[in-house]
């Protein structure tokens, strides 16, 4: 039986990753990433429970970071959530896979209705937002990581006010990065811990 009901993601094939340059941690040029996968015949939906098990593709995700006044928006992963090895961990990402739902594979406007759409399911807000393209991150060093590929949003709120819409985000609340960086660290995820070293970096 699927564990992901049928679900389709999309994906890439490694080798069009590591053509745009393989790494551990983070890279600040995720335009470039984007641009090759995006590509006619490059990109394509497959069967999540096959993509889970092969590591020569990258499923893309989606991975939004909310900040307002310097503060950042965190969450612990319930086992409500779809991906059991990371129950119980804390996350600033909002987002998730990009789904035949949202469009063609060569498009840049299906992976961004991807993003707004995976944030609408998770979180709501209210006020206004700017965001940036900010990053790609990549850990080959887990199960998880082997078979994702992260691009980083990172969103400045004007207001506080954030909900959840789903139980698989608990504990949702604004946290300074030196809280961050400091007592929570040992709690994030690997994406997440990633992130905030790179925050830390910007801020010199």
């Amino acid at each position: 039986m699927s564990r992901y009901h049928g679900e389709q993601v999309l994906v890439v094939p490694r080798a069009a990753y590591e053509a745009v340059g393989a790494f551990h941690g983070v890279r600040r040029n995720p335009q470039d990433y984007l641009a090759a996968f995006l590509r006619p015949g490059v990109a394509r939906y497959m069967d999540r429970d096959m993509a889970e098990e092969d590591p020569q593709f990258k499923q893309i995700i989606t991975y939004a970071i909310f900040r307002h006044q310097g503060r950042i928006l965190a969450y612990a992963r319930t086992p409500k959530g779809g991906e059991s090895r990371l129950h119980h961990k804390m996350s600033l990402g909002i987002g998730g896979h990009i789904n035949p739902i949202d469009g063609l594979t060569d498009s840049l406007e299906t992976y961004l209705a991807g993003m707004e759409r995976e944030i609408r399911e998770e979180i709501r807000f209210s006020g206004t937002a700017t965001q940036k393209i900010y990053a790609i991150i990549n850990d080959d060093t887990n199960d998880v990581g082997s078979v994702h590929l992260g691009v980083v949003h990172l969103f400045e709120l004007d207001h506080e006010d954030v909900t959840s819409n789903e139980k698989k985000l608990a504990e949702l609340a604004f946290h300074e990065l030196d809280e961050l960086a400091g007592p929570l660290y040992e709690r994030l995820e690997t994406w997440s811990a990633i992130c905030v070293e790179a925050l830390k970096a910007d801020r010199g």
